[in-house]
């Protein structure tokens, strides 16, 4: 089997109307003035992706298969299993991503300083048969910038029965400015814009019997 290094890689996370976006500015010129609180937000509540999970214990493991339906990319189905040591806080977990035939051991994420969090791993490709390392950075808000959040929200539904809500959430700072040539306005202010979005829908079954 040949040892040859991957890329390291840091997975960037998508992030709703980037290049679309439109600052609402109110100036003594004729610049356009927010007319609500409702043009300064914007949201997206379309989901991204679907995941159907189901979770066994096994011994000291918890066996999970997934099936992902991505509907931004022409809703393509792929499936994973996952294993992890049964606890609160996992120190681990292996992923087989059965579409790509990679196989990956991933460590918990590791803080590093107040603001960033650092998960290291390693993965083998079947295909190619290589084997190599991966690394990724976010932010503790799960996020790449100060700025952005990212995270989940467990809804508890029935014993055994939960919906998980993936979202994401960034805001561009609100700011004064001005100059005295045009046209530049002699006094300005951008009042920022908050932009969310749903990222992905969970659907999860456990049996821990």
């Amino acid at each position: 089997m040949d040892t040859n290094s991957l890329t390291p890689e840091i997975h960037s996370f998508p992030t709703t109307g980037t290049t679309d976006r439109k600052k609402s500015e109110t100036t003594n010129n004729d610049e356009e003035t927010p007319s609500s609180w409702r043009d300064l937000y914007s949201v997206d509540w379309r989901p991204k992706e679907y995941f159907f999970k189901y979770r066994k214990r096994v011994n000291r493991f918890r066996v999970g298969s997934n099936l992902m339906i991505d509907l931004d990319n022409n809703r393509t189905v792929s499936s994973r299993f996952v294993l992890k040591p049964l606890s609160e806080d996992p120190k681990w977990k292996a992923v087989y991503e059965t579409k790509e035939r990679d196989l990956k051991l991933l460590s918990k994420k590791i803080s590093i300083g107040p603001l960033l969090r650092l998960q290291v791993g390693l993965r083998h490709e079947f295909r190619n048969h290589t084997t190599g390392w991966m690394w990724k950075l976010t932010t503790v808000n799960g996020g790449y910038g100060v700025s952005q959040i990212q995270t989940k929200t467990t809804l508890p539904v029935l014993p055994g029965f939960d919906i998980r809500v993936g979202w994401s959430a960034e805001y561009e700072l609100p700011d004064i400015h001005g100059g005295s040539r045009a046209p530049e306005p002699v006094f300005g202010i951008n009042f920022g814009h908050l932009y969310g979005s749903i990222e992905r829908v969970e659907i999860i079954f456990t049996n821990d019997c």
